[in-house]
């Protein structure tokens, strides 16, 4: 019999998994055990792993840093761009390098094998670029920001480089990619 939080219980056990250990290396079995829910609850809320992974990738699209302070209409602008990627920069930081963005992870381990999984990955792609698009596209209106670059291609080339400095980071277990990117983006990029 299913409980009303069992698949609460699977998508959190999930993410916990496929953070600490990658997608492919987390199976069902694992989940449900970590969940304490018997492997075949898991077909109650989830037709499939990939169906997990998908689910796995809006939750994080609702909780994950994009969602740190990109709306707050209170705060200027290029404040609201800083702040947020400090915060999610502070966020790597705290777990001492051993996780990097779900979405960067998901896209360079499943993007090739599960459409499901990519097609997820490639809206919330889109929402945070639009995020990072929009502040960016207010700053220029009040001249913090030049308008030379289009507020979108500004927002996919910070998106992008954001991700690369988290993979840099996990890497080198070290913050000095986080640190030189606040750098280049807030002394040269955007001014």
């Amino acid at each position: 019999m299913a409980t009303p939080n069992a698949r609460e219980q699977i998508v959190a056990a999930g993410m916990r998994g496929v953070l600490k250990k990658g997608y492919n290396a987390c199976g069902i079995q694992e989940i449900t055990a970590s969940a304490g829910l018997p492997k075949g609850s898991f077909y109650n809320y989830f037709e499939s792993k990939e169906a997990l992974g998908a689910a796995l990738v809006r939750h994080y699209g609702e909780i994950g840093p994009r969602r740190v302070g990109l709306a707050d209409k209170s705060i200027a602008p290029m404040e609201r761009l800083r702040r947020h990627f400090e915060a999610a920069s502070d966020l790597y930081i705290e777990m001492k390098y051993e996780r990097g963005c779900l979405l960067g992870s998901f896209s360079a381990e499943l993007a090739s094998q599960c459409p499901q999984i990519r097609a997820r990955l490639a809206a919330l792609f889109s929402d945070w670029t639009r995020d990072i698009e929009s502040a960016i596209t207010e700053a220029q209106l009040t001249a913090a920001i030049s308008t030379k670059a289009q507020a979108d291609r500004l927002a996919i080339f910070l998106l992008d480089a954001y991700e690369g400095a988290i993979l840099r980071a996990r890497a080198e277990k070290s913050r000095r990619a986080f640190d030189v990117f606040m750098s280049v983006v807030f002394t040269q990029i955007l001014v």
